[in-house]
């Protein structure tokens, strides 16, 4: 008779078929979230038997990652800027390097500032960008826009999990539904976007978890720029006088997303790197002047 297979055993097996960097980690989160336990009980008990539907459960978590499925779409969530969010595979999967846009919006919002705060983040996805800044600037208005139902659906989801309150989802591709019923342009002092911007024919798409991933949250164009140049093309209207357009791009794009911005006529240019050292956002400013606190 065959003995029962322990989580210490069940783990070592699973790691050594994942074969990554990560294996231990995964397999240990695969082991969580079928036992519904956190990682200090899972150490605690490593010599315990797994029940066989436990177990079970853990092989076929297990078999989806073997098969190149991402974590966040097998487990449901992923963790950004210190909220766990839910994720489905319509939803594009919160990623570090984004957190440097949030960072960069945040460095904008004085945190006791008193004046009304109106920010606009296109593209919402799991609400990643627009949840983390309402969280760290509560007295922000914060509006959350997405062509996808699907993911509007998913970041209301995150809102109400997360007890966020100061954020509006409006359906709408980039800024078409945002006016309002008198014809009057909703104009905003932070846009900020982490808009599809990879290359049509790029060789990344076909691997890792890119191939799971939505292309519409992907894909711009043949040059990975085409959403990029409709959000600069069409944000002055958009912005209040000194206020900021913020776009994440890919590594190799910052000089050609600072040339649109400049041709479309916004100032105080910069990019700025993000965790791994790469040019991940770059900023630009409605140079038109009024009366403002912006800096």
């Amino acid at each position: 008779m065959t003995s029962p297979k322990t989580i210490q055993s069940t783990l070592l097996a699973a790691s050594a078929q994942l074969k990554n960097d990560d294996a231990k980690l995964e397999a240990q989160l695969f082991l969580q979230y079928a036992l519904k336990v956190n990682h200090a009980w899972l150490i605690a008990h490593e010599n315990d038997a797994l029940q066989p539907n436990i177990h079970a459960e853990f092989e076929a978590l297990l078999n989806r990652r073997l098969h190149g499925e991402p974590m966040a779409y097998i487990l449901g969530c992923r963790e950004f800027y210190g909220l766990e969010l839910m994720v489905t595979p319509d939803t594009l999967i919160p990623r570090p390097d984004t957190e440097t846009l949030v960072e960069a919006v945040l460095g904008k919002i004085p945190l006791h500032e008193n004046d009304e705060i109106r920010i606009l983040d296109l593209g919402t996805g799991t609400g990643a960008i627009a949840l983390a800044i309402a969280k760290h600037r509560p007295q922000a208005s914060v509006i959350a826009v997405d062509a996808s139902t699907a993911a509007l659906e998913i970041a209301r989801k995150n809102a109400e999990n997360l007890n966020i309150v100061n954020v509006q989802f409006v359906l709408s591709h980039w800024f078409d539904n945002l006016d309002n019923e008198n014809n009057n342009v909703n104009q905003f002092d932070v846009i900020v976007s982490n808009p599809p911007y990879i290359e049509q024919n790029d060789a990344h798409l076909t691997q890792g978890d890119l191939r799971f991933e939505p292309l519409s949250a992907l894909v711009s164009g043949v040059d990975g720029l085409d959403d990029i140049r409709q959000i600069i093309n069409n944000c002055l209207i958009h912005l209040k006088p000194q206020g900021w357009l913020m776009l994440e791009h890919g590594y190799n794009q910052a000089e050609l997303v600072t040339d649109l911005m400049a041709q479309t006529g916004l100032t105080n240019l910069e990019t700025i790197r993000d965790i791994a050292g790469n040019n991940r956002v770059t900023i630009g400013k409605n140079p038109l002047i009024v009366s403002t606190h912006w800096d």
